[in-house]
C-alpha cells in the first residue's frame, strides 16, 4: 500500500515531527527559578524570574506548553522565542547568569528563560554558570528548528 506522499507525486522527504523540550521547574524564590531542560538526551539547566503570576518583564513564564522558533533579537542575535505566551512578547531563551527580583539582587532576563552547563553563584548569588556555551550547546542540538517547549513543576516523590 503507497502512502499520500508517493499517491500524490510528492517525493520530498516526510515533514520531522516537531523536537520536544521540557523543562522541569524548582519552587520559585526571590532569586529566581531553578529548573532542568532535556531535549532527548541534551540536558542543562535553566533559571528564570519568581513566579509573579505572569507579569511582564518580572515574571517567569506560565506553566503549560510553547511553540518555539529561532529569530534574530536586536540584543542576543539569533535565539529561540518562545510564542504565544499569554499577554507577554518577546519572550527569549538566552543567555545570562542572574534572575533576582528587584532587591533580592541582580538579574540578566525580563522574564526569559536563561540557560547554563550548571547552577551556582556569582559573588554570593544564585547564579547559572556557563551560560553562553550552554546557549550554543542547545541551539546546535536543536539545528534551528523550531520545537516544543513544555513547562511543568518538579513533583516530589
Amino acid at each position: 500500500m503507497q502512502d499520500a506522499w508517493t499517491v500524490f507525486g510528492i517525493y520530498a522527504k516526510k515533514p520531522e515531527p516537531m523536537r520536544k523540550v521540557r523543562i522541569v521547574r524548582d519552587p520559585s524564590t526571590p532569586l529566581g527559578t531553578t529548573g532542568v531542560l532535556t531535549a532527548g538526551t541534551f540536558t542543562c539547566y535553566s533559571l528564570e524570574p519568581n513566579d509573579h503570576d505572569n507579569k511582564v518583564d518580572i515574571s517567569c513564564i506560565p506553566i503549560g506548553v510553547y511553540k518555539c522558533e529561532l529569530r534574530d533579537s536586536p540584543k542576543f542575535g539569533l535565539c529561540y522565542h518562545i510564542l504565544d505566551v499569554p499577554g507577554r512578547t518577546n519572550v527569549l531563551c538566552h543567555r545570562g547568569n542572574f534572575g533576582a527580583d528587584e532587591g533580592h539582587g541582580k538579574t540578566d532576563t525580563n522574564g526569559c528563560v536563561m540557560l547554563g552547563n550548571a547552577i551556582g553563584s556569582i559573588a554570593g548569588q544564585l547564579a547559572l554558570l556557563s551560560s553562553k556555551d550552554a546557549v550554543a550547546r542547545f541551539e546546535s542540538e536543536l539545528e534551528g528548528e523550531p520545537f516544543e517547549l513544555t513547562i511543568e513543576r518538579r513533583t516530589r516523590s
